[in-house]
């Protein structure tokens, strides 16, 4: 039988909650050198499962993260999890992949597998390890992310992509190089305050705004600053059915959890309009019950600084053709209407590819719980997070609410 538990705090209407974050371990990202896929799975699996007060022979199932596309030799990973500790043998493990949402789509099917009632406790790890493969070999591992038959020629690989997207945007919209200078000097402002992040140093919006030797253009109108980094890194988080997961040390609950899949081409869509991410925001809002303004804050999918702007149009920040404005003004930067990726974004924080979603939730459930040190937003309540894979193709929503 399926036990519901409703949350004190939940009003009669909203969508009843089914799971909670219970736990989380995270490596700090960067280029880690001495790191194999391998360990950084092990170490977070381990972390995670003790930070939670289980143990192994408490896990139900479990989900592994991890893109690769060509960036690790070995390619089957999902039992590399059980290398964590052997009482993990025997249990279901697999690995999922959806690009650079590939850390959402695990946390999903953790979610679903409780939701289903096939586990009441699931081990979700997101892993990847970047920066020991060739340059050119990682942008073309990168533009696998993409439509082949009509984007694999474009200049400049995955950056050259959303090249393009700035390039039409600022067409359509006018010349936005200060908004995303503004999004850029934030994201390295609050990663220069996170302890994991891959680069923590404030470089201040002038050096964002400006082309130097140091700040190149890379393609179309985006700068390097304007560029998330190339990463290795890993984190896990321990989920478990709500009645589970209230009698645990802590409980980060999902009051939403939604997937958008969109049409791979961009050809077939209006690429500036990201309406994957503006119906998983839609969807989500409207599950939990609530408004973009009644969130403390938000972990949003900056590969790119264009996608920070035009996700604040998706997620409804900014009428489309205004996300501009919201960052001019200052309004997700900490202390503003809506902080976003106070954590430092994939922009400063880094972005590992399989790592992400997983980092997000993690990150967000650190702040619920007011442990996120740094970067922790005051009074921190209810935490969004978008995860994306291609561009705004596989779209991840989730929104979360501390009840114990």
């Amino acid at each position: 039988m399926l036990n519901w538990v409703i949350a004190p705090m939940l009003r009669q209407e909203e969508e009843v909650m089914t799971a909670s974050i219970v736990g989380w371990a995270h490596s700090k990202f960067g280029k880690l050198s001495d790191e194999t896929l391998e360990g950084l799975i092990v170490k977070v699996a381990a972390e995670a499962m003790e930070h939670a007060g289980i143990g192994p022979e408490d896990v139900d199932e479990i989900v592994l993260g991890h893109f690769n596309a060509g960036f690790s030799a070995q390619d089957f990973t999902a039992s590399l999890v059980l290398q964590a500790d052997d009482r993990l043998r025997f249990k279901p493990a697999t690995r999922v992949e959806n690009a650079c949402a590939t850390g959402s789509a695990a946390v999903r099917q953790g979610l679903r597998a409780i939701d289903a009632n096939a586990a009441r406790i699931v081990l979700v790890v997101g892993a990847e390890q970047m920066t020991t493969t060739p340059g050119p070999e990682i942008g073309r591992n990168l533009l696998k992310a993409s439509y082949l038959p009509e984007e694999g020629d474009i200049p400049g690989g995955f950056a050259g992509v959303f090249g393009q997207i700035a390039a039409a945007y600022f067409q359509r919209h006018g010349d936005q190089s200060d908004a995303l200078a503004r999004i850029a000097a934030k994201n390295h402002k609050n990663g220069a305050n996170n302890p994991l992040a891959q680069m923590q140093k404030d470089l201040g919006y002038e050096f964002c705004r400006h082309e130097s030797e140091r700040n190149p253009f890379v393609a179309g109108p985006l700068k390097r600053t304007d560029c998330s980094l190339v990463s290795d890194g890993a984190a896990a988080i321990v989920l478990a059915d709500t009645q589970t997961s209230l009698s645990m040390r802590r409980a980060i609950a999902f009051r939403a959890n939604e997937h958008v899949q969109d049409f791979l081409p961009m050809s077939k869509r209006d690429i500036l309009a990201f309406e994957g991410c503006g119906q998983a925001w839609s969807r989500a809002l409207k599950r939990a019950g609530i408004t973009i303004d009644e969130l403390s804050f938000v972990e949003t999918h900056d590969c790119f600084t264009i996608a920070e702007l035009i996700e604040y149009e998706a997620m409804g920040l900014a009428r489309p053709g205004e996300g501009a404005k919201v960052a001019l003004e200052g309004q997700t930067e900490m202390g503003g209407r809506l902080p976003v990726n106070p954590s430092g974004g994939l922009k400063a924080k880094g972005h590992p590819i399989g790592a992400t979603g997983v980092s997000m939730h993690a990150l967000s459930a650190m702040q619920l719980a007011g442990e996120a040190g740094g970067i922790q937003v005051p009074d921190a309540a209810l935490a969004g997070i978008f995860n994306m894979g291609g561009a705004a193709v596989a779209n991840y929503v989730s929104i979360l609410e501390r009840i114990k």
